[in-house]
Formats: C-alpha cells, sequence, structure tokens
C-alpha cells in the first residue's frame, strides 16, 4: 500500500496524525517521539503456543475456561481471520520480530534443539537447509522501539536460535530485561524449570518445588510492569504454554477429568485444558495489574498464538488440519487487541491479518517512523483498530518447502479475499477454496474454477520469487511405496 493509499485508509478510519506521525487517540499518543514520556503508549504482547483456533469461549469454545482473555475480547477487538506467518513457532516468532515474512528470511522451520536440520525420511522431496537463527543485522521491532526511549523485555520462549551464540539471543536484540527465553528443549513445566548445565544462558529462574512455569513466567512481568509504570515500555510475554508436553497442576486435571465424563467429550485432553485456564489466569493477573497500577488506559494488549492447534489435545473443527498444515486449522489462530481510546469494546474484524502485520503496527501505535525496509510484509493495522474494514491488501503468503513429523507437507499457500490456495510441491496440484463459504476447506475448487486458480497461482509464483523462497528439489534416494 503506497503512502496516498495508507493516508486514505487512515483517514476513514478517522485517525488523526500529527506533525511527529503519531496518533491521538491514545491520550499522551502525540507526545509519542524519540523523547518518551511516561504518557507514551505501552505495549504488551502475550504470546501462545500451540493454542487454537476455537480454544477460547470468545471463540465458541464451550469445554474450555477463558473468562479472562473473553473479557480482553469484550474490551477490545476480536480478529476472526488472523493468521500465523506459519504453521510452525519459529517462523512465526521471527515474523513478529521483523516485520518479514519467513521465506524471505530462509527461516523455514523450527529450530531443533540439535540445531541439525529436519531428517530427510523417505520422501519425494528433500527439505532445504533453513537458518538456525534471526540474523542480528535485522532490526527488530525491540530495538525499533528502543530508539523511541522504550525499554523492552522479552520474559519466556525466544527460540529464535539462541544456542547458536550470544548474538542470536534477546539481550542482544533489543530487550534489556530477559527471563529465560530457551526454545522448548529441555524445559520443564514444573520447578526446576531448565537444566542449567546444559542450558546456562537461559535462567535463571528462581522458584520453589511445585512451582509452575506460566505463574513464574507471569510473576517476572508483573515485576516488569511495575519497575516501568512510569517509563514506556513493550513487554513480550511468550508462554510455552500450551505446547507438549502436557503439564498442569493436578486440582485444575481433576477438575476436566470430571467435566469430560459429565459432557461426554472425546476430543479435548483434560491436561490440555488446565494449560489453557492456567494462560487465560496469566492475562488475568497482567489485566488486573495494569489497573492496580493505573496504566491500564494507555496501555496496549495484544494477544496471539503461534500457529495452530494439535489434534490429540483439541479439536480444529470446523477448520480442517492441524499444526504442520496450511490447512486452515494450522495457521487461523485467536487474535485479540485492546488499544484504549481507539478500538470499540467488543469489536469484530474480518479483515486477513497475518503476524508480519504487528511490527509497522506497534511503529505507528508509539507514533515511531515506519521502517518499510525492515518490515517489508507488514502492514499497520491502525485502520483496522478504528474501524475500517479492510487494508486495501492484494494477498497473504505462507511457504512451508519441508515435511513436518505431524503431517505436514511441502507447499505453499495465499488467501485473497474470500480465496485460499495451496499448492503442493511433491506433484505441484494446487486446491482452491472459497472461504466464506467452506471454511471447512471441503470443497476443492480448482478444477470448477480453473481460471481463479490460475490467477491466484501466477500471483504465489511472482511472490516466491519476490522473497526469494528455498524451493525443495527431487530426492534422488525416493523409492515409490
Amino acid at each position: 500500500m503506497d503512502k496516498q493509499t495508507r493516508r486514505e485508509f487512515m483517514k476513514m478510519a478517522g485517525a488523526t496524525v500529527t506533525s511527529a506521525g503519531a496518533l491521538s487517540w491514545l491520550p499522551g499518543c502525540a507526545d509519542a517521539s524519540p523523547t518518551a514520556t511516561a504518557k507514551t503508549p505501552n505495549i504488551i504482547f502475550i504470546l501462545i503456543d500451540d493454542m487454537g483456533w476455537k480454544d477460547l469461549g470468545c471463540y465458541g469454545a464451550s469445554f474450555f475456561e477463558t473468562p479472562n482473555i473473553d473479557r480482553l475480547a469484550a474490551q477490545g477487538m476480536r480478529f476472526t481471520d488472523a493468521y500465523a506467518a506459519c504453521a510452525v513457532c519459529t517462523p512465526t516468532r521471527a515474523s513478529i520480530m521483523t516485520g518479514k515474512y519467513p521465506a524471505r528470511l530462509h527461516m523455514d522451520g523450527h529450530i531443533r534443539p540439535d540445531l541439525k536440520p529436519y531428517p530427510q525420511g523417505s520422501g519425494k522431496l528433500i527439505n532445504p537447509q533453513f537458518k538456525q537463527w534471526l540474523e542480528p543485522s535485522e532490526e527488530t521491532i525491540a530495538e525499533a522501539l528502543k530508539t523511541g526511549g522504550y525499554t523492552s523485555a522479552s520474559i519466556g520462549k525466544w527460540h529464535l536460535g539462541e544456542q547458536s551464540g550470544p548474538q542470536y539471543r534477546p539481550q542482544n536484540q533489543g530487550f534489556s530485561r530477559v527471563v529465560l527465553s530457551q526454545h522448548h528443549g529441555d524445559m520443564k513445566y514444573f520447578y526446576p524449570f531448565v537444566n542449567r548445565e546444559k542450558w546456562p544462558y537461559a535462567g535463571p529462574l528462581p522458584g520453589k518445588p511445585g512451582d509452575y512455569l506460566p505463574d513464574r513466567l507471569t510473576d517476572e512481568a508483573l515485576k516488569f510492569i511495575e519497575d516501568y509504570r512510569d517509563k514506556p515500555f513493550f513487554l513480550y510475554l511468550s508462554h510455552w504454554s500450551v505446547h507438549s508436553p502436557f503439564k498442569a497442576k493436578q486440582e485444575k486435571i481433576k477438575k476436566y477429568e470430571a467435566k469430560k465424563k459429565m459432557l461426554g467429550e472425546k476430543d479435548i485432553m483434560p491436561v490440555y485444558a488446565a494449560m489453557v485456564e492456567s494462560a487465560d489466569e496469566s492475562v488475568g493477573r497482567v489485566m488486573k495489574k495494569l489497573q492496580e497500577t493505573g496504566i491500564d488506559d494507555r496501555t496496549v494488549v495484544i494477544f496471539m498464538s503461534d500457529n495452530g492447534g494439535v489434534k490429540r489435545a483439541t479439536s480444529m473443527l470446523p477448520l480442517r488440519g492441524e499444526k504442520s498444515m496450511y490447512y486452515e486449522g494450522g495457521i487461523r489462530v485467536p487474535m485479540i487487541i485492546k488499544a484504549p481510546g481507539l478500538t470499540r469494546a467488543g469489536s469484530e474484524c474480518h479483515e486477513p491479518v497475518i503476524s508480519t502485520d504487528f511490527y509497522p503496527t506497534m511503529l505507528e501505535i508509539t507514533g515511531l517512523p515506519f521502517k518499510p525496509d525492515q518490515h517489508l510484509d507488514g502492514v499497520s493495522l491502525v485502520p483496522l483498530l478504528k474501524g475500517a474494514d479492510t487494508l486495501g491488501r492484494d494477498a497473504i503468503y505462507w511457504h512451508f518447502p519441508l515435511y513436518h513429523f505431524r503431517g505436514g507437507t511441502p507447499c505453499s499457500a495465499m488467501r485473497a479475499g474470500d480465496y485460499k490456495l495451496i499448492e503442493f510441491f511433491e506433484d505441484n496440484h494446487v486446491e482452491l477454496y472459497n472461504l466464506r463459504n467452506d471454511i471447512g476447506e471441503n470443497n476443492d475448487l480448482a478444477r470448477t474454477n480453473p481460471d481463479k486458480a490460475n490467477e491466484l497461482r501466477k500471483m504465489l509464483h511472482q511472490w516466491r520469487k519476490d522473497v526469494n523462497a528455498q524451493i525443495p528439489k527431487p530426492n534422488p534416494d525416493y523409492k515409490p511405496g
């Protein structure tokens, strides 16, 4: 979107722009500049790991209990068509930090504990090598906010190459306070949380026997909020929950076991439901702290999952697929933004958005200048937060040139309006769906609407060329059957 088009959308949305570039909707926001003040809006980004699209009450869940996140949705804007940039964790996290598609970064898959590439297996194609770290040359959103006087904290899972060396850790990419940061690896949900001898950089996170990791991470988040209540801050609270191994408090597990028996529920694990409830309690504690410190009216809260859920733990229905797959169940995620004075309480947005969009959104919210050479693939969501119906974007894209043990196969995908196209690299066939009429992706339109399929395929191929996406090569050792 060019500057003129973007300005027109902002005007339509009712936003006012100051000479410093800051939106005037938030108390003190016109003061947002490289000389930030206590009135400059704070940002809290709460990222959940592997939470499915329907795992919250505000998204239609009936078994899970999420009153705090539901309350957050009632106070802000709920996005019905929000997407992670990848169906696995690391690439989505990279997209949040950089505003770029993972394909452009060549961060195609999740970073393994041993830093080895995905195993090749016996598929038709060979998994490309992908980067095991986020390049230090990328200016993260924390580094960009730092230029505006913000102090940033990364509390929890980083998973962007920290085991590769200190230059890849959040301490060296704009975050002044870091708690843990180790990727999933050997992380334990109960104290002691991590093997410090094996992962010396990952802590410490003090505690006592019986302490539960989501609670302790939240404790640290509350300390950070208290310490910086009078200064502008960015808090990235990145939970390991609700990722496997599934571990939860025994009293909550028993509660959901009884509930499952009473309701005859078959598709949901009680321990997973207990983990969802603890994640919800974390959100509630953060929101309560903002009220207690009197900064809730100038703090923007963003909530999202890094990819879709896992079938053996929860149900993605009516969506098809799960984590690692590029059907909706693998990439469509819950997303909520509460921006006081900007978002209308209880509002909904049906425009497709993606995790690359957070970077420019946070810059615009804080009144800092855009960095178009950095967040190449993101579009600010501020017009939508103000009530606009569209961003005027042609399409959003995904690329996953790998096999994944959960069932994902090498493919690319895109969504343009209501249409979704997936191209599978093993045989180059495409599938086309109209998500407005067929959210479950049950009716492939590629044969009945070949013109639309060909139109989108050409766009997808051009996009892959533009971002220099890695394409898997044939496996010379492949043996059919």
